[in-house]
């Protein structure tokens, strides 16, 4: 088994509950991470036999395109699509961090975290 990481997917998307944010938007940053078994692509040196970070990216970003009130709800979005779309993976770990929120402090990122298994 091993573990394909995409650090830092910067988006610029609309989500939270106040209606400024939904109309001016805010940077974000996703950090995702997959087990999956990575041994017969180590040998094969196919990227049939892994899985395609490209998509992962492509998940993260549609996923992002669409509005939600709470991060929670986008990442769990993104969550269930990856593990529909890829059955290879067992795990998911994913991030969402709304960059610079607008909560009357001086604040970095506000980020979830989310983690799903396979059964």
């Amino acid at each position: 088994m091993g573990f394909i990481k995409l650090k830092n997917i910067r988006t610029y998307s609309y989500h939270g509950c106040l209606i400024e944010e939904g109309k001016i938007g805010s940077d974000y940053s996703v950090d995702l991470k997959v087990k999956t078994d990575l041994r017969q692509s180590s040998i094969t040196d196919n990227l049939v036999d892994t899985v395609d970070y490209v998509l992962l990216n492509q998940i993260v970003v549609e996923e992002m395109a669409i509005r939600a009130n709470l991060l929670e709800h986008v990442a769990q979005r993104i969550i269930a699509r990856i593990m529909k779309e890829v059955p290879a993976i067992s795990r998911v770990i994913l991030g969402v961090s709304k960059l610079n929120p607008p909560i009357g402090g001086d604040v970095e990122a506000v980020t979830i975290e989310m983690e799903e298994y396979r059964s």
